[in-house]
């Protein structure tokens, strides 16, 4: 899996990859082993990520952007 995201340059942490090999150790010892709601859960933050980072740096630059530029 990280040879794949670094061949296409996915950004993937440490947190993400730690996660992902804990959920892939306890389901090949028996699916019942994962709590499959919080893995759930942890698989849509990761996935929202990106765009809130987005918004947010979007808003940020707006603010500053008005506060600072001279006109």
């Amino acid at each position: 899996m990280l040879l794949g995201t670094a061949a296409f340059g996915i950004p993937v942490s440490t947190t993400h990859t730690i996660t992902g090999a804990i959920m892939g150790v306890g389901a090949t010892q028996r699916l019942s082993a994962v709590r499959w709601g919080i893995a759930t859960r942890i698989v849509w933050a990761w996935i929202l990520t990106i765009p809130a980072a987005a918004i947010i740096a979007w808003l940020s630059y707006l603010a500053l952007h008005f506060t600072i530029v001279p006109r």
